[in-house]
């Protein structure tokens, strides 16, 4: 019976409670259940929101792209879900244990609330906010933000685009004032953004310079604060330049150096690198790499084991090839070069850069080194602005080279090089120097206003299709045994020479213009020799080409016109060949042989002399004039229509004549005389007629003193005279030179022979101050 009392003493469970308990475990299953929904809206949303992402990598570096796209998908789910509970009033997980809760409700409430609040958003931010605050609000955001606000709407990615905020930032991150593109490797250039219509351009150059690093001393927190990366921005900032070469792992790395002075910095580049100024204005100005002793930029081969003891601001060797560009390169040292290149597989492309005012030479290149030097400015520099030595072969194109306290640019110890349209000018010595075997061509370039000449060229030489002009000497001297191609210049307005050869010198001179020089056109002595042919040689002060001092050129073609005074000029032993040249319009004779000289004249055309086609004398006037102990060989040549007569002969003198056609001269010489004027009427300055000239010895006149035959007759009658001889005179009665004043009349003048003794042009002191 106890027992029986005790089984009946046990509590009995209710119904009601029965269903309660059941009620709950199905209330447990609902709420995972509800769980498990969340999840999976939530799972949804983040991948459409990384499908949406996927255009950034359209608009900025994947490397950054990556970084926003897994931080910002969360944040819409998170607004949003904490908005619908204060809204619905959602039960938090200290009241979850009510049990009278009904569910349907609850997913009532998150059908019902949410749309309402994203209906009212969209019209807010959509038709009422006005285009100036939402670009307030955009202001304060930082590139990474702007390409996620694009992601938005429409109207987001609109304003996000707006090219005044991206110019702001860009201003702020690489202090330029134009859009820097940099489209591959070594290429860097500016764009004007009111050019770029359908792109916005300060957009498109941070996404081809985000990757690089910034060297910018007092600005890290600008750019990373309290050394965190923001979210909004990724960009690596140290404060010197060797930090930034340690953080360089790139396959094109990039260092912009930003406005100062990097003092004491040695860089050592032995990899692949662009480094690039960064400032607002000139860069250049503003951007100074400042060593007080050896190299400011090294670029040794990497393999290179040679200690570096040498003085350059800028030195690059062997196996090298960097990019310099609108750089300003300055060297205080007088020993060594501003810029040295050397060795083998050394190829620079050094361009827009200005070398200026340094103690020794601007740009040193050689050992076989090579490179393109291309929009340089080199002046004011203590000796040559360029030395090229060695074999070495460079390219320089459109250079600026002047002012320099020496030659512009010296090739010398078998140095080469190609240089073209460069404009060398106001040097102190030659604009361009070639010596000691060396061999450069020289196209296209204007040297002009040199104080001692314009080309030099000791041994070879190859100057093509270049300006030479307004030198304070001659033009181009090839001297000391030189050789050389110099054709297709245009030569002129030179104080001496346009071409000076000399010193058994024997260049080929060819298919150049050489005129409106204030001497002559070709001068040849000192036993020089060369090719002269298809030249064209006029309008210049003194003699087209004159031939003197055991000299013996052959010169064959050419067109030798115009002249103010002969057009071939032989004196002092000059030889050689004049052969089928075209000789006319000179205002005096056309060929003068006089002194000794004893040229081979064949094929040639002389004619429209004002004093005559051919002399040979000692001072003549006619198309060819012999005279004073010189002969020639005269074949062939057809001499007509000179004022003075075809081809005049001085007493004694008797040429080889062969074959040669005189036709239609104008004797105005006999027609004066046959007038009785004294002959000096006809007479200029330098310019005096053959005939026959006398003494007086009444009147005691020396053998200096010439009289013409009319005066003889007429000032100095029934005085006892005495013949001189048959040649070039000027009559010293006539010129009122005499005691007595010729009846006559005639002017005062004076013999300027001596004028065709041409300036000895002076040599590079280059090598001897080093």
């Amino acid at each position: 019976m106890r027992s029986c009392d005790q089984r009946s003493r046990l509590p009995v469970v209710p119904a009601h409670f029965r269903l309660i308990r059941c009620n709950m475990a199905s209330l447990a299953i609902t709420r995972l259940s509800a769980r498990k929904q969340r999840r999976t809206n939530r799972t949804k949303s983040r991948t459409s929101q990384r499908k949406n992402l996927g255009n950034v990598q359209d608009i900025l570096e994947p490397s950054f792209t990556e970084e926003f796209s897994n931080t910002s998908a969360r944040q819409p789910y998170v607004a949003r879900y904490h908005l619908r509970k204060r809204e619905t009033g959602e039960p938090t997980e200290s009241s979850s244990a009510a049990v009278h809760v009904p569910v349907k409700r609850r997913k009532q409430g998150k059908i019902t609330c949410i749309p309402e609040i994203s209906t009212s958003g969209k019209e807010y931010l959509q038709d009422k906010l006005p285009d100036e605050v939402m670009l307030k609000i955009f202001s304060f955001l930082l590139e990474f933000d702007l390409c996620r606000a694009a992601q938005v709407c429409k109207r987001f990615r609109t304003i996000s685009n707006d090219s005044e905020l991206w110019r702001i930032l860009y201003k702020d991150v690489f202090e330029y004032e134009k859009p820097l593109l940099h489209p591959d490797a070594k290429s860097f250039y500016f764009v004007s953004p009111e050019e770029q219509e359908n792109q916005n351009s300060w957009k498109e150059s941070f996404r081809h310079l985000y990757h690089g690093i910034h060297v910018r001393p007092g600005y890290l927190h600008f750019y990373n604060p309290k050394r965190k990366r923001l979210k909004g921005r990724s960009i690596l900032c140290v404060d010197t330049i060797e930090k930034a070469f340690s953080y360089v792992d790139q396959v094109n790395p990039l260092i912009f150096l930003h406005s100062g002075i990097y003092q004491g910095e040695y860089l050592a580049i032995e990899s692949n690198i662009s480094v690039i100024g960064a400032a607002p204005g000139n860069v250049i100005d503003h951007v100074i790499i400042e060593r007080q002793a050896k190299s400011t930029v090294f670029s040794p081969d990497s393999s290179s084991s040679v200690p570096h003891h040498k003085h350059y601001a800028l030195e690059v060797q062997d196996n090298c090839s960097p990019t310099i560009d609108h750089c300003r390169i300055k060297s205080t040292s007088v020993v060594g070069a501003a810029v040295c290149v050397s060795g083998m597989g050394a190829d620079p492309h050094l361009k827009q850069c200005i070398i200026k005012d340094c103690e020794n030479v601007g740009l040193y290149v050689t050992d076989h080194a090579q490179g393109t030097y291309e929009d340089n400015e080199i002046c004011g520099n203590a000796l040559a602005g360029i030395w090229v030595k060695n074999h070495a072969n460079p390219v320089m194109r459109r250079n600026h080279i002047h002012h320099g306290r020496d030659v512009g640019i010296f090739t010398f110890d078998n140095g080469l090089g190609f240089f073209e349209s460069n404009d060398i000018h106001n040097n102190r010595i030659a604009g361009f120097e070639v010596k000691a075997g060396a061999n450069p061509t020289v196209m296209r370039c204007e040297i002009h206003h040199g104080q001692t000449g314009g080309i030099y060229v000791h041994e070879n030489g190859r100057g093509q299709k270049n300006e030479i002009f307004n030198g304070h000497q001659g033009g181009v001297y090839i001297f000391g045994e030189g050789r050389g191609l110099i054709e297709y210049n245009d030569i002129y307005g030179n104080a001496l020479a346009g071409i000076q050869i000399r010193t058994n010198s024997n260049p080929i001179v060819r298919h150049n213009k050489i005129h409106h020089g204030q001497h002559g056109g070709i001068y040849v002595h000192e036993k020089g020799q060369g090719l002269i042919e298809e030249n064209e040689v006029y309008s210049n002060t003194l003699a087209g080409v004159w031939i003197t001092t055991g000299s013996q050129p052959i010169l064959r073609k050419n067109r030798i016109h115009s002249g103010k005074q002969v057009g071939v000029y032989f004196y002092d032993n000059g030889h050689g060949v004049l052969e089928d040249n075209d000789i006319f319009n000179h205002l005096y004779s056309g060929v003068q042989i006089r002194t000794g000289s004893n040229p081979l004249i064949r094929l040639n055309k002389i004619w429209g002399g004002q004093n005559g086609g051919i002399l040979v004398y000692n001072s003549g006037l006619a198309g060819l004039e012999i005279t004073n102990n010189a002969t020639a060989t005269l074949e062939e040549n057809k001499i007509f229509n000179n004022k003075f007569g075809g081809l005049c002969l001085a007493s004694g003198v008797k040429p080889i004549l062969k074959d040669n056609i005189i036709t239609g001269n104008h004797n105005m010489v006999e027609k004066t005389v046959d007038s009785g004027q004294c002959l000096y009427k006809i007479s200029s300055y330098t310019s005096f007629p053959m005939h026959d000239f006398y003494r007086c010895r009444t009147c005691n006149t020396t053998d200096r003193n010439a009289i013409c035959v009319n005066c003889i007759k007429n000032c100095h009658a029934g005085h006892e005279v005495e013949f001189i001889r048959h040649d070039r005179f000027f009559c010293d009665c006539g010129a009122g030179t005499l005691n007595n004043q010729c009846k006559l009349q005639g002017e005062p003048t004076q013999d300027t022979d001596t004028l065709y003794d041409s300036a000895a042009p002076m040599e590079s002191h280059t090598l001897r101050v080093n």
